[in-house]
């Protein structure tokens, strides 16, 4: 579709607490979680893990023995990480509807830091729109973690791809790689590997 225009069913409304995203299409994102371990950088290398249920089951799968720094806005990815990594928690007010932390404090260590990769979550995802999400504290936070990232790596489950929200925090053409479940439309595939994004289904 262009000029703006959306189908109905496209637009995304309201915002599901994590406990009940958590149980959605549980089985895809634990499928797209372990391919996303391919992406991880070497040994001494540095991620930001993005607040979601799709990043947050990257986080128990990270290799004990590969010596990493972890950065994140995520307070259960924190707790999953503590004790196994060199974290970082980034700091501000958590949203408990997320449990994500956001902020100007948050966006401030963001836009200081330079990592190797960004795992990052979306509520949607189209070519016109991009990547969008329904708060707007959430967003200035993912934009900068998008920002700060050699590598952008989104994790998403097909059912966000062609969807929009309300605030957009970056266009498709600063992803690098997708990582999404075999249900993705071949159309979207396409449409998205001829914007220079690898696309990984998982």
């Amino acid at each position: 579709m262009h000029g703006g225009a959306v189908s109905a069913s496209a637009i995304t409304l309201g915002e599901t607490g994590l406990t009940e995203r958590e149980h959605s299409h549980a089985q895809a994102k634990n499928r797209i979680a372990a391919a996303a371990l391919a992406y991880l950088p070497p040994q001494g290398g540095s991620v930001v893990l993005d607040a979601g249920t799709t990043t947050a089951r990257i986080a128990p799968l990270l290799p004990a023995e590969r010596e990493l720094t972890v950065v994140t806005n995520s307070i259960p990815v924190a707790t999953r990480c503590a004790g196994q990594q060199s974290l970082q928690v980034l700091g501000g007010r958590v949203r408990g509807i997320t449990q994500a932390v956001v902020g100007d404090q948050a966006v401030a260590t963001l836009t200081d830091l330079r990592v190797d990769v960004a795992f990052v979550g979306t509520n949607a995802l189209t070519v016109d729109h991009g990547l969008s999400t329904p708060d707007l504290d959430e967003a200035a936070v993912k934009r900068a973690l998008v920002r700060c990232a050699n590598l952008v790596v989104v994790v998403a489950d097909s059912s966000k791809i062609g969807r929009e929200d309300l605030v957009r925090f970056a266009p498709v053409d600063a992803v690098d790689v997708l990582v999404t479940d075999t249900d993705l439309d071949p159309s979207a595939r396409t449409e998205l590997e001829a914007h220079g994004i690898e696309v990984v289904l998982a």
